[in-house]
């Protein structure tokens, strides 16, 4: 059962027992009346915060999001200032540390991540808000690939969250949840998808 701690909101109560929910029982364990149960609240708490299952999906939703900002906490990348582009060894370390951080403190919210994506394959009006979500983290790689030089920025994202997105799947769900990489071999993948995508803009750094 969860207890509420100093400063805890009872919307973040609620959502973070609803993820708690995803991690342990999937999709079908998420209730208005196991979310009570799991954060410690009176029968009816999260049906008065969100009354259908889908406002209490967007409201997971958005409560991962925010707790995935502060994993792949932006301090660690450069800032994609065109006047002082990132150098590769800054954007290789910063990529390497939020992802290894992900992948080794926080793998129940990968899972939550995927019960909430395959739901949203089923829910239109889910999709459009989780892939809403999905921007605050794609824009910023995209500005950082442009300042790194990349002639196609747009592209170069998508290559870059399809390694990072594969790469998660496999250590968190897949054939190599028991063997998630060291942040040094992250490094090294993440400089040499860089160096491919960008070329020449890479190596005259």
């Amino acid at each position: 059962m969860a207890t509420r701690t100093t400063g805890t909101s009872r919307a973040d109560l609620i959502t973070d027992a609803a993820l708690a929910l995803l991690a342990e029982r999937g999709m079908r364990g998420l209730t208005h009346r196991a979310v009570d149960e799991r954060a410690g609240l009176p029968q009816g708490s999260t049906s008065n915060y969100a009354r259908t299952r889908q406002s209490l999906l967007e409201a997971t939703v958005r409560r991962l999001a925010e707790r995935e900002a502060r994993v792949l906490a932006p301090g660690e990348l450069p800032a994609p200032d065109a006047a002082q582009p990132p150098g590769p060894e800054a954007l290789v370390a910063g990529l390497a540390l939020a992802l290894h951080r992900y992948l080794t403190r926080h793998p129940e919210l990968l899972v939550c991540r995927y019960e909430l994506a395959l739901e949203a394959t089923r829910r239109p009006e889910l999709r459009e808000f989780f892939d809403a979500t999905g921007r605050q983290f794609r824009e910023p790689l995209m500005a950082l690939m442009t300042a790194a030089g990349s002639a196609e920025p747009e592209r170069h994202t998508l290559s870059l969250v399809a390694w990072c997105e594969g790469l998660m799947f496999s250590c968190a769900a897949g054939s190599y949840h028991r063997s998630v990489p060291t942040e040094e071999e992250l490094r090294t993948g993440f400089a040499e998808l860089l160096r491919g995508m960008l070329g020449s803009a890479w190596a005259l750094r």
